[in-house]
């Protein structure tokens, strides 16, 4: 039998956040709604129902084959919290709409979906009028409360009909497998979600003072060297448009204007004139009392009559800042030139971590410490402010009582299909010590340990076998070391970095990045790159090709991908040459080969304490129980000796390139050594 399912339930708001997650213990289950295949429904009351009901919904869940919803692993988490259970297959309409809108992102909302499709029933909104007055679910009458949920079980049961009916049309068949596996992948991250990180709340307390004793340690050299470098001209750090003034010494005339002169490919002549035209050098300044309201910055207005006004008003001449500014006519800032048309913004000139890099590595060739210090400060303020407010305060913000993060990973935000996080994001989360907020997740057990298995160069190995490159398989199947090869050309080329730096490189072309912007030593990289791996090159030009003539690519798990209006510029390039040469590998990679495993390692634990509780792009988090480390190296190493077999079989394909697991076990997320 297969039901439609929908669920309210109470939010709650903590930290300024609202939460609608079950783990919170403040929320509760208000409402189930069911809807049969025969049109028969069922609503109830949970938090004020008989008993009786709990035994009428499970008797209805033993008897269910596929369980429908949109955004079904929401309410089966709810049913899961609640004590009901169910582990049979779902199909949850919010991803079948995704993938089949083969990467063209449309919102996924039940009531857009509605009137794209223009479906018989729409979602209501009658109840964001209770919502506005401050009420919750429970507070809502139980008539209006129960429209609104029957009319969201006619529009999913209408809306699932039509995904079906789309599914069965012939340029879609190949998607069905897709849309299969996608929901398989949705109930083990439901899984995930449910278990949830252990969190070290002490730790992480000592992490947020670390990081902002270090911020204020950096503002406070940054502002002494801005002063230096602008006078008395009062600049925002936080503010990308204002750093840029400092770093180029030039600053828009008109944003509407400059936003309009440049063109991504425009030669240097042609970029130096516009720049010219549409930005004035900025001077440094020296600040002096302002003359009309002596310093005060509001001034005293007249009536008609001659008498003054009661309130002071703002002074204009000074914009309320009490002192005015005198042009010293000496340039401000570090001077800094942008290279191209593709440094500009539309407040500028961008002030992104590559661009940055480039600036930085510019400033060490010219032996200019100063700008060195500057930029690299820069940098990690930048960084620690992202970490504070993604990180540190969302992870405060977001585990529960209990210690637990439950981890949200989302399969629908990215046009590829790989995962995406959020409350907080983790797919961000950084790698290195230097940032050391992995060393706050532990084991949820007393002397448990954290496991971390990454594939090895997935993305790489990949593009390997999708082009089927010669040289990139004999490398692989060799053990040869990509990211030291990186970093020597690049160092070669005569800018010394490690081997960690010539990461970020390595794979960049396989995601449409070009040396275009970059240093010189890093654009010898990008064009070593296509030269030394012709087959990925020649394979790159085959994608562009099939877009072009069919408006899609494939990938060989059956995923699609949209190009409705990509063409041929009269320059012989592609539009969207990036995505095209990006989609494939990222998805067949983090979307397929990642999500295989990842259920795979999770059924095979099933019996154990040990557990999945993240996943990170290609790598995958184990929680283990102290008495089962042995046993969860096993599961690892037997999954690495199957894996070849596991995606051939899934994707009927033969995967003529090796892949490879490689674990790190430690206390903590952070300090690991190497098992596997």
């Amino acid at each position: 039998m297969k039901i439609i399912l929908d669920v309210e339930n109470t939010t709650t708001t903590r930290n300024g956040k609202m939460h609608l997650d079950p783990f919170e213990p403040d929320n509760k289950l208000v409402m189930i709604g069911i809807l049969k295949e025969d049109g028969q429904e069922q609503l109830y009351n949970i938090d004020k129902g008989s008993p009786y009901h709990h035994l009428l919904i499970q008797r209805t869940l033993d008897n269910t084959t596929l369980l429908i919803g949109h955004n079904i692993v929401y309410d089966l988490m709810w049913l899961w919290e609640c004590g009901f259970k169910y582990d049979g297959s779902v199909f949850d309409t919010m991803l079948g709409e995704y993938i089949l809108q083969r990467g063209v992102k449309e919102p996924l909302s039940l009531e857009m979906c509605a009137d794209r499709y223009k479906l018989e029933h729409r979602k209501q909104d009658t109840l964001k009028e209770y919502f506005k007055k401050g009420l919750n679910v429970d507070e809502i009458p139980r008539d209006e409360l129960s429209s609104y949920l029957s009319s969201d079980l006619k529009v999913t049961k209408e809306l699932y009909d039509s995904i079906i009916y789309r599914l069965n049309e012939k340029d879609s068949i190949g998607l069905k497998e897709t849309i299969k596996f996608t929901n398989q992948i949705a109930l083990t991250l439901a899984q995930i979600y449910r278990r949830g990180f252990s969190v070290d709340m002490a730790s992480l307390n000592k992490v947020k003072e670390e990081f902002l004793k270090e911020k204020n340690e950096i503002t406070q050299r940054l502002s002494l060297h801005v002063s230096k470098l602008m006078g008395d001209t009062p600049i925002n750090l936080n503010s990308p448009e204002q750093m840029s003034w400092v770093i180029f010494s030039r600053k828009p005339k008109s944003k509407e204007m400059w936003s309009n002169s440049f063109t991504p490919y425009m030669d240097k002549e042609d970029f130096k004139l516009a720049m010219k035209q549409n930005s004035d050098i900025i001077f440094k300044t020296i600040a002096k009392k302002c003359f009309t309201c002596n310093g005060s910055g509001k001034i005293r207005k007249t009536k008609k009559d001659g008498s003054p006004f009661a309130k002071e008003s703002k002074c204009i001449d000074c914009s309320t800042l009490g002192y005015t500014f005198k042009n010293t006519n000496e340039i401000a800032g570090l001077r800094f030139y942008p290279p191209s048309a593709k440094w500009v913004s539309a407040n500028g000139f961008s002030v992104s971590k590559n661009n940055l890099d480039v600036i930085q590595h510019i400033a060490k060739q010219n032996n200019m410490e100063e700008a060195v210090e500057f930029l690299g400060d820069l940098k990690r303020l930048s960084a620690l402010e992202t970490y504070l407010s993604s990180f540190v305060e969302g992870i405060e913000t977001h585990v529960k009582k209990d210690g637990l993060l439950h981890v949200r990973l989302l399969q629908h935000r990215t046009a590829t299909g790989r995962f995406s996080g959020a409350d907080p994001n983790m797919q961000n989360m950084p790698r290195g010590g230097t940032f050391p907020v992995k060393k706050v997740f532990v084991s949820r057990w007393e002397g448990g340990k954290i496991m971390e298995a990454d594939f090895a160069q997935l993305e790489f190995r990949t593009a390997a076998f999708l082009s089927q490159d010669r040289v990139a398989i004999k490398e692989i199947e060799d053990g040869f070391d990509v990211h030291s090869y990186t970093a020597k050309v690049i160092t070669d080329a005569g800018q010394k970095i490690t081997r960690q730096e010539g990461k970020a490189h390595t794979f960049a072309p396989l995601f449409g990045a070009t040396g275009f912007g970059r240093t010189p030593a890093e654009a010898k990289y990008y064009e070593q790159f296509t030269k030394k791996y012709e087959g990925i090159a020649t394979w790159h030009s085959k994608l562009a090709k099939e877009a072009i003539t069919t408006g899609k690519i494939k990938t060989p798990s059956g995923r699609e991908f949209a190009f409705p209006n990509i063409k041929r510029l009269s320059s012989g390039k592609v539009t969207n040459f990036t995505q095209i040469k990006n989609y494939p590998v990222q998805s067949f990679a983090t979307a397929d080969i990642v999500p295989l495993i990842l259920i795979e390692i999770n059924k095979r634990l099933d019996k154990h304490m040990s557990c999945v509780v993240n996943t990170v792009h290609d790598s995958i988090v184990i929680d283990i129980h102290p008495n089962e480390v042995d046993d969860v190296i096993t599961v690892i190493n037997d999954v690495n000796d199957n894996m070849t077999e596991l995606v051939n079989k899934k994707f009927n394909i033969n995967l003529n390139v090796p892949l490879l697991l490689e674990a790190k076990l430690g206390d903590n997320w952070l300090d690991m050594k190497e098992v596997v």
